[in-house]
């Protein structure tokens, strides 16, 4: 029904006016631009009642979310700055118009209140939340390269201060109702059993809110033209490490605040609708919104076009730091009982005491209760036999990378488990039909391949081999998205699809170290890059031993290409595997990590800086790229999108570029086809650009 309103008021017998907002045919609220309208008709009613009225409380009907934020897909529609600039004004307006009503207003606050839904509700005088797990308040828009456009970038700083509120608006980070409380972002938690009559017992108390005054040593230093500048230069400092420059969004909020605390509300307000527009418009902003939009729609994605199998019980095979990480999600996310399977009883203690720890630090963090924590524990068992096996739904194995004991392993699940408890291997580079091959249930078998640490990567391979069934693998999917993971299929071959494209970036950069570049700077030109970590410390993090084992894998499996520099053997002769032995191409005390400088002479080296960051990073970046074409092209991933994603949470492929096939698109496959073959000339032909972007540049093809 197109004339349903998202937002409908009503006035009580004891003239407390209620709006609700319920947004027709969505499973969330979200604020558009066509809302304007209505809310102009609602404001109409109200100034026409207004002698009478006691205040107004605004509620969500949806039973799980107050306001999720602003409907992202307003933006895309945006074609100049000034467009978006306007959006963001229209949202000021409307929430100006909301903080001057001459009575009380107050947001009755339940589920998720995200982005515009907190700006919303910062423009009123008060707020209650319930005390949910579900009810998280934030301003996230940092995390699409955007900055809060209605308000919030001034409302914010005056209610709580300017340190807590730098620190919400440049992480995104998601407030619990409890700290919302602790930090006065809200005025009350209660149990959403009595939300509404308390937030008409604030009503009562019949004032508009007064500008708090705000004692705290911080505010008094944020008075302070002196102190602003002390904070905003620690902000600034902390900011660009993180962000190496490489995302406007963060430079634009540290500006906007500050002018607002300098210039007034008012202008302060312009402001912030100005560099709004002018974000909406940035490549960076641009592929940070891609990747929300490919997300969203992955979550609706079954993988297979079948019926997942409910998993309410799960075996995992091996307590190591893996089979750990794999029980950890299982549990806490997946709320599934796991029973845990290992060689030997150590292996099974080490594996609840990792639990233990996990959670008893979100217990510290008042995350979760003791009782909560004792109840996942409960949730966990361990035995070195086959006890549980019958009433497993799937079964997970995370033991060694060899294939003989992985075999052994489908065996001994085909004998002791039910005839459809599905065998998912967590493999990072066998391939799963080696694996299935001496199966009597090929079918049940599937690749579910985790990323380390399993508890904290979002990223799952699904690895169907040529006999696997659609419902083993749709199961796969919904059990990896219910265990938090964002799952992408993937066809099975060696190194699957994110450490294919590992594999060649890692290749070079061992190339560029043997130049005798130092670690460090080569490490550097990648972070300022925009990964996360440098290639020299992921090896040193993943493990050099490691390494040792996949590369041969690979070369035997996909061909001379992959063949690295032979580096491996001189480094595990001096026994440098890595962080797990204390050293590897760094030396490791506590948190604290410094480049271990023999290393250069068991390599033989004599490190000099001699190439520009930018060179040293497009060598690394473009065999990953090459390799990435390749793999959509094999079918060895379904389509860019899949790339992206996989490529951005499987090893952070820098999101603000928003994945290796957005990034071509934006430097034009023309140009990257040139850097290639220019690359090719001065290194060897492992650069030499394949095919298929040889013939997408001859036919001016994009991958989007």
């Amino acid at each position: 029904m197109s004339d349903q309103k998202a937002f409908q008021l009503t006035i009580d017998e004891q003239n407390v006016a209620w709006l609700s907002i319920d947004v027709p045919n969505e499973k969330m609220n979200t604020l558009q631009a066509a809302f304007a309208d209505e809310m102009a008709d609602v404001f109409v009613q109200l100034e026409e009642k207004k002698s009478t009225l006691k205040g107004l409380i605004l509620h969500s009907l949806k039973p799980d979310n107050f306001v999720a934020g602003a409907d992202v897909r307003m933006l895309a529609a945006c074609t100049s700055a000034e467009e978006a600039q306007s959006l963001a004004a229209k949202g000021q307006e409307m929430f100006g118009q909301l903080a001057a009503m001459p009575f009380p207003v107050v947001a009755a606050i339940h589920g998720p209140c995200l982005g515009g839904g907190l700006e919303l509700a910062l423009a009123c005088d008060y707020r209650v939340c319930t005390d949910a797990p579900i009810t998280k308040l934030g301003l996230p828009e940092v995390q699409l390269g955007l900055l809060p456009g209605s308000g919030g970038t001034q409302r914010l700083p005056r209610l709580i201060g300017l340190l807590p509120s730098l620190d919400l608006i440049l992480t995104g980070k998601q407030l619990r109702a409890k700290k919302a409380k602790k930090l006065g972002v809200v005025d009350a938690m209660v149990p959403e059993t009595i939300l509404l009559d308390v937030a008409k017992q604030l009503l009562e108390k019949g004032k508009k809110r007064k500008a708090k005054k705000l004692s705290n040593k911080e505010v008094v230093m944020a008075g302070t033209g002196l102190g602003r500048k002390v904070i905003f230069d620690q902000a600034t400092k902390k900011t660009h490490a993180k962000t190496r420059g490489n995302y406007p969004a963060a430079d634009a909020i540290l500006d906007v605040i500050k002018f607002g605390l300098e210039k007034g509300m008012e202008k302060g307000l312009e402001y912030e609708a100005k560099r709004f527009g002018e974000l909406v418009m940035t490549s960076e902003s641009n592929a940070l919104r891609s990747i929300f939009f490919a997300t969203t729609e992955m979550k609706k994605e079954r993988g297979r076009d079948a019926i997942p199998k409910s998993v309410t019980r799960a075996v995992v095979l091996g307590g190591g730091l893996m089979g750990a990480g794999i029980t950890h999600v299982s549990v806490s996310k997946a709320k599934a009982s796991v029973r845990i399977k290992d060689v030997a009883n150590e292996g099974i203690l080490n594996a609840l005491n990792y639990n233990y720890k996990l959670l008893e630090k979100k217990r510290k963090r008042r995350i979760i209760s003791k009782a909560e924590l004792q109840s996942q524990m409960l949730q966990m068992a361990g035995g070195t036999d086959f006890t549980g096996f019958d009433k497993a739904d799937i079964v997970v194995e995370a033991v060694f990378e060899d294939l003989a004991l992985k075999q052994q392993m489908v065996k001994d699940v085909e004998t002791h488990a039910r005839p459809d408890t599905i065998f998912a291997t967590n493999t990072s580079s066998l391939p799963i039909r080696q694996i299935a091959e001496q199966a009597a249930r090929p079918e049940n078998v599937v690749g579910l391949h985790y990323f380390s640490p399993a508890d904290k990567m979002p990223l799952v391979e699904v690895i169907p081999h040529e006999t696997t069934s659609d419902e083993a693998v749709a199961t796969a999917v919904s059990f990896a998205k219910k265990q938090g993971k964002t799952p992408i299929v993937v066809k099975d071959q060696a190194g699957f699809y994110v450490n294919r494209i590992l594999a060649p970036y890692m290749n070079e950069s061992a190339n560029v170290l043997l130049a005798n570049e130092p670690i460090e700077v080569l490490d550097n030109a990648l972070l300022n890059f925009g990964f996360p970590v440098g290639p020299i410390t992921l090896l040193d993090e993943v493990g050099v031993d490691i390494g040792a084992k996949i590369m041969p894998i690979l070369v035997a499996e996909l061909g001379q290409r992959f063949q690295g520099p032979d580096v491996f053997d001189q480094l595990l002769n001096d026994g440098r595997k890595g962080r797990k032995s204390g050293k590897g191409f760094y030396t490791y005390k506590g948190k604290k990590k410094s480049v271990d400088t023999s290393v250069y002479s068991v390599l033989g080296l004599k490190p000099e800086a001699k190439l520009s960051e930018n060179e040293i990073a497009m060598r690394c970046v473009l065999p990953m790229l090459n390799e990435a074409v390749r793999c959509l092209d094999e079918g060895i991933i379904e389509s860019p999108r899949d790339g992206d994603i996989g490529a951005i949470f499987g090893i952070g492929f820098p999101p603000f570029l928003g994945g290796p096939f957005r990034y071509m698109d934006a430097l034009g496959i023309t140009k990257v086809v040139e850097m290639m073959n220019d690359h090719a000339q001065k290194h060897g032909d492992r650069f030499a650009p394949c095919d298929g972007l040889l013939t997408r540049a001859g036919l001016n093809e994009t991958f989007y």
